[in-house]
């Protein structure tokens, strides 16, 4: 059903894009075929790129396909939301143009010069009144309205391309690092100062390429974390599409390691979520699968759990709060690692004292965070739902178009206070 109704909405974009970008901005001819051929073609590099998603595609097909999702997302916001003042400025065009111009014009008497026509008089000029008038006002009115579509195509098409252009420099650059401090009101004091990195979404995947891999782990390793927090999504593949990619993981630093809790995206491949664990473990990264270790830091120790994501109930690997979180000592502090922000409130039950998330992106996509905030209690940054702190980091990586905007990538350090 998702797969029908992702592909008639991308059928119906398509058309829009189509009427206002080539059949009202054009006449009938050459151009106006090539066009629209040229979206037709556009469409079918789309669908491939999704069906090649799930089947390892390279990413010499994934780019053309993956950007233009961008740049037809933004061409139909743009046009969506100029369709309203252009209808207005066209209907005050149009009743300007009624107060000044007459409905017809008709030709004067023409004089027919002597033997220019049948049974005309030899030297004799005879006035012949026009049978045709020339309907100045319509050809006005049509020039006035190709006019004004041609410039909302223009604005739209600068708009959109100008907005990519922008996002993909925000995706591809450096993610941001958000300094966050966070007070837990039974913390032990002892306590005070323990840091996490915590990073999510990173997405390895045919766009990103090991640079990305790299990068992240040297700025995670800059921030001299007491503990790394992997928060869900780290791939779009399999071990064996992708292991390469994942391999600087291995060189991770901080003091008591490096923790990963798996988000929806593990379990989309067929090969599920338990060769990405193992190879992880390979590369010093723990997986915490519904199990929680102590973090024993000056003398006091902390409680780190981490829950299935929710997308993990399909392949019978739910998310087990009462395995994580239950028999803890009373009165000990507990940060909870879960990929998506809506389990906040499972842990609320739980006592959980702070939540680390990810899975939103922020809406990577502006306005996306308007949508996002329908299905998640927390888009970005830090929170309070149902008693429980709950921090959403952006995420370092990016789904789908290269392009982030108004949400740039992060990586999170942040500071436990007492």
């Amino acid at each position: 059903m998702f797969v029908l109704f992702f592909v008639a909405l991308v059928l119906l974009a398509h058309w829009y894009l189509w009427f206002r970008l080539v059949r009202r901005t054009t006449v009938p001819g050459r151009l106006r075929k090539t066009l629209t051929w040229g979206l037709v073609a556009l469409f079918a590099v789309l669908v491939a790129t999704f069906v090649g998603s799930r089947m390892g595609l390279e990413s010499w097909v994934a780019w053309p396909g993956f950007i233009w999702l961008a740049v037809m997302f933004y061409l139909v916001v743009i046009l969506v939301v100029l369709e309203v003042p252009r209808a207005v400025v066209a209907a005050l065009v149009r009743r300007a143009g009624r107060r000044r111009e007459p409905q017809s014009v008709a030709a004067p008497p023409v004089a027919v010069p002597a033997g220019a026509g049948a049974g005309a008089g030899a030297g004799a000029g005879v006035g012949v009144p026009a049978d045709v008038a020339v309907d100045v006002p319509v050809a006005s009115s049509m020039s006035r309205r190709l006019f004004l579509d041609r410039a909302t195509a223009a604005v739209s098409g600068v708009g959109a391309l100008g907005t990519v252009g922008y996002g993909m420099v925000s995706a591809l650059g450096d993610p941001v690092i958000e300094p966050v401090k966070v007070t837990l009101p039974k913390l032990d004091s002892r306590l005070a100062g323990l840091r996490f990195a915590v990073v999510s979404d990173i997405h390895l995947g045919p766009l990103t390429g090991i640079g990305h891999t790299e990068r992240i782990v040297r700025m995670i390793n800059g921030l001299e974390a007491d503990v790394v927090a992997i928060v869900g999504d780290l791939v779009d593949g399999s071990v064996a599409q992708l292991g390469a990619l994942a391999r600087p993981l291995k060189s991770l630093e901080s003091r008591y390691g490096a923790y990963f809790v798996t988000g929806n995206h593990e379990y989309f491949t067929a090969e599920g979520p338990g060769e990405w664990v193992e190879e992880l473990a390979e590369l010093g990264v723990r997986s915490l699968r519904n199990e929680r270790v102590e973090i024993r830091h000056q003398g006091a120790v902390l409680d780190l759990a981490g829950v299935n994501d929710i997308g993990g109930a399909a392949a019978g690997e739910s998310p087990d709060f009462a395995k994580a979180l239950g028999g803890r000592e009373p009165g000990r502090s507990t940060v909870l690692l879960a990929h998506q922000p809506i389990q906040v409130k499972e842990a609320a039950r739980h006592g959980v004292d702070l939540q680390l998330s990810g899975h939103t992106h922020g809406g990577q996509i502006a306005p996306f965070d308007l949508v996002v905030g329908l299905q998640q209690p927390v888009v970005s940054g830090l929170a309070t739902v149902d008693g429980v702190q709950v921090y959403v980091t952006r995420g370092a990586g990016f789904w789908g178009p290269p392009v982030r905007v108004g949400a740039p990538p992060e990586i999170t350090i942040l500071e436990l206070r007492g």
